[in-house]
């Protein structure tokens, strides 16, 4: 099961939500939130609001499959660049520069897939990338 969750017109621009969308990607939801709650960013709050939605989605939506919020991982997290704000600041000799007040949208999809397979598979590879490079010696 996937819920998703946008929030739009965030007043931050979406280089600065990056940095904060990296740092919980794939991860499972409770961790994801404990990790933004410490972070010191403004962008963390917008980016926790968003993923607590969709896993609040995801609990209401599917009740009858039973869905704990433990059990959601975070499948895609990205953001969007929206509508840009212009404004002009005054200059020396009458000129003017554009100021551009730049805006996101933020987009969560979770869903309830095994945390465990998704870090079986992660160590799995690590595993054989290991053997390979190994027998690449040999």
């Amino acid at each position: 099961m996937e819920a998703k969750a946008i929030e739009k017109y965030i007043r931050i621009s979406p280089r600065k939500v990056k940095y904060v969308i990296d740092i919980v990607k794939k991860k499972p939801v409770e961790e994801a939130i404990g990790i933004l709650s410490l972070t010191p960013n403004r962008a963390a709050v917008y980016v926790k609001k968003a993923i607590q939605s969709a896993s609040a989605n995801a609990t209401e939506n599917f009740k009858e499959y039973k869905v704990a919020e433990d059990d959601l991982v975070i499948k895609e997290i990205y953001v969007n660049e929206g509508p840009t704000l212009k404004r002009f600041k005054p200059r020396a000799r009458g000129r003017a520069d554009r100021v551009l007040k730049r805006t996101s949208h933020i987009t969560v999809l979770v869903s309830d897939e095994n945390k465990k397979n998704l870090v079986k598979k992660g160590k799995k590879s690590n595993v054989k990338n290991k053997q390979s490079k190994k027998e690449a010696k040999v």
